[in-house]
């Protein structure tokens, strides 16, 4: 599902001050052994596999974000495309999950069975909880970092042609590095610009503080897949 922008590009943008705000941290992640190991091939696949298991359990709680959006929102628009986002995210993207846990020998019920992992835990609750209690552009700002951040890497690795013909991986990275997912991405960054344009300075603090958060959270679950942990 391709998105086109709420808006024209503006300069200005509250979502490239987001941006800069968490260059640092970005680059950080986009070291991380995780993210380097699928580049050049070296990442264990069991590290893989506990990434596939609980990033399985965490789209079913990030589904349910865009669920709410539609929901917060008074736009017919975009309610109709929260709510097709929220069952692209369950189909698509889980069954992308469902297809590598097979090829990895995880079977559907090991995935909807796995011991949910504390990081996992904690950043989808804090998500859900914003979502409940905050407005629309907290919702999106908090959700914001997990699409945004997945596109840069999926593009970044894509640099290197070879591995989008990696077994295991290389599947991975062509459906982050797609333009049918930046798409997602910038209709996105179009919604929280204009929520950002309508909000007061406090909401804007509030938006730019869960989008830091969420993006330390990002970090913090790569990490976790990387060291197969659940609890640390």
């Amino acid at each position: 599902m391709v998105l086109s922008n709420p808006e024209e590009i503006k300069t200005d943008r509250f979502t490239d001050m987001l941006y800069q705000t968490a260059t640092d941290l970005w680059e950080r992640t986009h070291l991380h052994p995780f993210l380097t190991g699928i580049a050049d091939g070296s990442l264990p696949k069991s590290c893989f596999q506990h990434y596939m298991k609980q990033d399985y359990l965490f789209l079913q709680q990030y589904a349910k974000l865009f669920a709410l959006a539609s929901v917060k929102t008074d736009r017919l628009e975009w309610s109709g495309l929260f709510a097709a986002l929220m069952t692209s995210t369950l189909t698509d993207e889980m069954a992308l999950h469902r297809g590598y846990a097979e090829r990895l020998g995880i079977s559907e019920q090991d995935l909807l069975e796995s011991e949910p992992a504390f990081v996992m835990l904690a950043y989808t609750s804090y998500m859900l909880q914003v979502a409940h209690e905050g407005t629309l552009g907290e919702l999106v700002s908090a959700l914001l970092p997990c699409t945004w951040s997945y596109r840069e890497i999926g593009k970044r690795i894509a640099m290197n042609p070879a591995t989008l013909q990696h077994e295991f991986y290389g599947e991975w990275v062509s459906m982050y590095s797609s333009d049918e997912f930046g798409s997602l991405t910038d209709w996105l960054r179009g919604v929280l610009d204009e929520l950002a344009e309508q909000a007061g300075q406090e909401e804007r603090e509030r938006m730019k503080r869960h989008f830091i958060i969420t993006c330390h959270m990002e970090y913090q679950f790569w990490d976790m897949a990387y060291k197969e942990q659940v609890w640390p």
